[in-house]
């Protein structure tokens, strides 16, 4: 073990993987940071800074306890609701993961969340407690910042791409 340990969790056993959730969730709210950056809308700066407080408590949520609440995740919906309604029409096809930076940052947010809900399910699958909230909150953070990538694409007036699939149709 190093004498520098960059986070007290890093020698957890391998088969455990709370120590890659938590560095997971790290790596989710420093790219929400990032992403804050090219944000100019003071609204919207603020809302990304109250998601990034959440991902933050959900970082300790399967070591410890659950620290999200019922009222935190039904703002994330409305919020995600709110945002589909701008972009009516936008989200009903396939997209190319693509746009400006801020809407590019959001589609990378997107997929980072999707492999954390593939790793909170691989923890459930080993025997392990998971609260539904905490699947939740992963599911609908990737959802949300699919919507945002679009409305942000839509402010910037750039259009998105379909993508056709060769292979589902």
């Amino acid at each position: 073990m190093s004498k520098f340990l960059a986070y007290p969790f890093l020698y957890d056993k391998s088969e455990s993987l709370l120590c890659d959730y938590e560095i997971l969730t790290d790596e989710i709210s420093s790219t929400i940071g990032l992403l804050r950056a090219f944000i100019k809308d003071d609204n919207l700066r603020n809302e990304l800074s109250k998601i990034n407080e959440l991902v933050y408590h959900l970082n300790a949520s399967l070591r410890t306890f659950v620290s999200v609440t019922d009222d935190e995740l039904n703002w994330l919906y409305e919020r995600t609701k709110t945002y589909e309604k701008e972009v009516k029409g936008l989200f009903q096809k396939f997209v190319l993961p693509e746009g400006g930076v801020a809407g590019s940052y959001c589609h990378v947010i997107r997929t980072k969340c999707k492999a954390l809900v593939r790793l909170i399910h691989r923890h459930k699958e080993q025997g392990n407690n998971v609260d539904d909230i905490i699947l939740d909150f992963a599911n609908l953070l990737s959802g949300y910042f699919f919507i945002l990538a679009l409305k942000i694409n839509k402010d910037e007036g750039l259009e998105e791409t379909e993508f056709i699939s060769r292979n589902y149709k």
